[in-house]
């Protein structure tokens, strides 16, 4: 089978929208879970080869503020892509962001996602309303 390019949008509530990071997935299906793993594995791993300035990723790094670009880190270092992937897991479970697939709000960590040509995925990051 050949791979499927998959484009992970990330998304406001404000409804911006842009392009994240792009897989190769290789079967039609993909739990949530493993969706998270190969998303932050992709974005840190990226991150340690090239050293930008600012990290975009799903989850804020410790020890990084963030900023209009990503996270920036205080001090320049590598990341461990496992930290980030507990962390993001917890921000899932507890509504930091949800996932969206064709418009379709993924509930669970176990679902199995159906990808095929076309699909489309977003990660809508929710901000805590202040005070609440």
């Amino acid at each position: 089978m050949m791979p499927i390019n998959l484009t992970l949008y990330d998304e406001t509530t404000s409804g911006q929208k842009q392009p994240a990071l792009v897989l190769d997935i290789l079967s039609e299906q993909i739990t949530a879970r493993e969706l998270i793993r190969r998303r932050v594995y992709q974005e840190v791993k990226d991150y340690n080869t090239r050293r930008p300035e600012y990290l975009r990723s799903l989850v804020q790094p410790t020890d990084a503020e963030q900023t209009l670009n990503g996270y920036r880190l205080r001090q320049p270092r590598q990341i461990d892509w496992e930290q980030q992937y507990e962390k993001a897991l917890e921000a899932f479970e507890r509504n930091g962001f949800i996932i969206l697939v064709d418009q379709q709000q993924v509930e669970d960590l176990d679902t199995e996602i159906r990808i095929v040509p076309g699909t489309t995925v977003s990660f809508l990051k929710l901000i805590p309303l202040v005070g609440g």
